[in-house]
């Protein structure tokens, strides 16, 4: 094989490792939500994490981030199937994480295994 016959083989494993890499790390007890409620437990509402970082849900679709030592992400939102919700930063930039109920708290879970539970 060339070293052109090599290239884009190389940038497909590249391109599919993070596709494969994603661990959102469920655990017993996770509910998943349906499109519908997910949206719908989301639209027009802020989560507040244990960071002090809050989560804006705004029902025309808008998102934003505040981090809890100050500092704001702006995008739009979008739940995908799997109880995803789905973000595109301004800056082009997309985060997709899982949300679910645990013992009656939202979780989000990210693809690197984080998870964030949700103040009360």
């Amino acid at each position: 094989m060339t070293y052109f016959g090599v290239l884009p083989a190389l940038l497909a494993v590249i391109v599919a490792t993070p596709l494969v890499a994603q661990d959102y790390r469920a655990r017993d007890g996770d509910v998943l939500f349906g499109n519908a409620e997910l949206s719908a437990r989301l639209s027009g509402r802020t989560l507040v994490f244990f960071d002090d970082g809050q989560s804006v849900y705004q029902a025309d679709g808008k998102y934003q981030y505040t981090y809890g030592g100050g500092g704001t992400w702006y995008g739009y939102w979008d739940v995908k199937d799997g109880s995803f919700v789905c973000v595109t930063f301004v800056t082009g930039v997309e985060r997709c994480d899982q949300i679910v109920e645990n013992d009656g708290r939202l979780v989000v879970l990210t693809d690197q295994g984080a998870r964030f539970p949700v103040r009360p």
